[in-house]
């Protein structure tokens, strides 16, 4: 029998590959994400232990070691800080993984909007280009 979660999985799988997800897969995350997103308070609790991470910026390798030196989630609960795009290469890749984290594993991994996360600052730092590029 499959899991209900086999192409959430899969598509986690392959993004902890540093491989990008086609464009309407991206969109349908995106579109779970947010209904798990819209129905989190703006004072949201955290299970602890937690370990707590900074600006990504982009850096997929560093997020990749982040998870294996602190453990795959749903092992390990995270709290991200935000900042998760512009400035390195992969921020498609490394939004996109945490997304996808959040949508499988809502109550393991907390994500914050960072001031990257807005319009205006992702048209000034790359990520707007690279998504366009991607």
């Amino acid at each position: 029998m499959s899991s209900p979660h086999g192409g959430l999985d899969d598509q986690i799988e392959r993004l902890m590959q540093c491989k990008p997800l086609p464009e309407a897969e991206v969109r349908a995350l995106c579109e779970k994400a947010k209904e798990i997103l819209m129905e989190e308070s703006n004072v949201q609790p955290v299970r602890s232990p937690v370990t707590i991470c900074g600006d990504i910026h982009g850096q997929f390798h560093d997020l990749a070691e982040l998870f294996r030196i602190g453990g795959k989630c749903p092992d390990t609960n995270y709290l991200f800080m935000g900042d998760y795009v512009d400035r390195g290469y992969y921020s498609v890749e490394t939004v996109t993984l945490l997304v996808s984290l959040k949508v499988r594993y809502p109550q393991r991994i907390t994500i914050l909007r960072g001031n990257h996360e807005s319009r205006q600052i992702t048209q000034v730092y790359g990520f707007y280009d690279e998504c366009l590029r991607k």
